[in-house]
């Protein structure tokens, strides 16, 4: 295998966030498309406040990357020249950097939902109560910290072009998942591929649904982990310990206050790592039942039953 060496300078003229400028007035479009269409099927797929939120979210999300960008960088190039061998830069490469980066990000994804710590980095992404194209702008300003899950993908010899390319690919591919009006797709693409139904699942809070479809590009990581759900009921969305805000800061920092606030009371190590690492929806269900007001918000059983006869009635494509 080829030994190159990068340096710096080799690399600072990539830029991991210009994929995603290309690419946003498609989006708007799509996201504009959207609400014209679920207004005029009377469905309220979207709330002004929640959109201007995901909105300010994500464009603080890409100017944060911009800022870091040259550490990022740093990171990747001195992994990348640590590793014993280098993948060639050819178009096989992007094709297995896919498939590998999708299997790390399937357990990083996994991950962030099973500690509190990680769950930080992600919990914003999940704290919408909507469901549509704009919650895909919802990524943490503090979700780089995960770059230790992808670390290993460099050590594997993949230029760092590739993995960038790749990693943007996987990012654009979560926004077309995040809507309703998308149903079930040919039973060959939902077997293989994350798809708005699978993702569905995975941002409800239904006590079925919770951790569940954690893949990114394929579902096939959820089939072969234990992960995988199947739509079979409407879904309700949000968190399971709700935030009631539309401050884009509180929302990406509520649950690092949380963190703090608990860590600060600990009485022991042993608390405090439990507080860092333990299970975040536990945490959250034992709160809400403190709070008096349950785990989570269950509809009637009437209503639950409209909505399962509304689903199954709706035109599948």
């Amino acid at each position: 295998m080829n030994e190159e060496k990068l340096r710096l300078e080799d690399i600072t003229n990539l830029d991991f966030t210009t994929v995603i400028w290309i690419a946003a007035p498609i989006m708007f479009t799509f996201v504009f498309t959207e609400f014209l269409i679920g207004r005029k099927k009377n469905k309220a797929l979207y709330d002004g406040k929640d959109f201007l939120a995901s909105l300010s979210i994500g464009i603080g999300n890409l100017i944060l990357n911009g800022f870091l960008k040259l550490g990022m960088f740093t990171v990747f190039l001195f992994f990348f020249n640590l590793a014993p061998f280098k993948i060639p830069h050819t178009w096989w490469s992007y094709v297995l950097c896919l498939v590998v980066l999708d299997f790390f990000r399937y357990w990083a994804h996994r991950i962030a939902h099973e500690q509190r710590f990680w769950w930080s980095t992600h919990v914003v992404h999940h704290s919408s109560e909507y469901y549509n194209l704009s919650v895909s702008f919802r990524l943490s300003w503090t979700q780089n910290l995960k770059i230790v899950f992808f670390l290993p993908v460099i050590l594997m010899g993949f230029h760092p072009l590739v993995f960038f390319i790749v990693h943007q690919i996987e990012v654009l591919y979560q926004f077309w998942i995040h809507t309703e009006l998308i149903r079930k797709l040919p039973a060959p693409i939902e077997y293989i591929f994350t798809t708005p139904s699978h993702h569905r699942v995975h941002h409800s809070v239904n006590e079925k649904y919770i951790d569940k479809n954690y893949g990114s590009t394929f579902i096939i990581w959820d089939r072969m982990f234990g992960t995988f759900e199947p739509e079979s009921e409407p879904s309700k969305y949000g968190i399971t310990k709700p935030v009631n805000s539309f401050n884009p800061v509180y929302l990406v920092f509520h649950e690092w206050i949380e963190v703090g606030k608990d860590l600060w009371r600990s009485k022991s190590l042993k608390e405090a790592w439990h507080i860092l690492f333990g299970s975040p929806v536990e945490k959250h269900k034992a709160d809400m039942v403190i709070a008096g007001v349950g785990s989570l918000e269950q509809k009637p059983a009437e209503e639950v039953k409209k909505d399962e006869e509304k689903v199954i009635d709706e035109t599948e494509v």
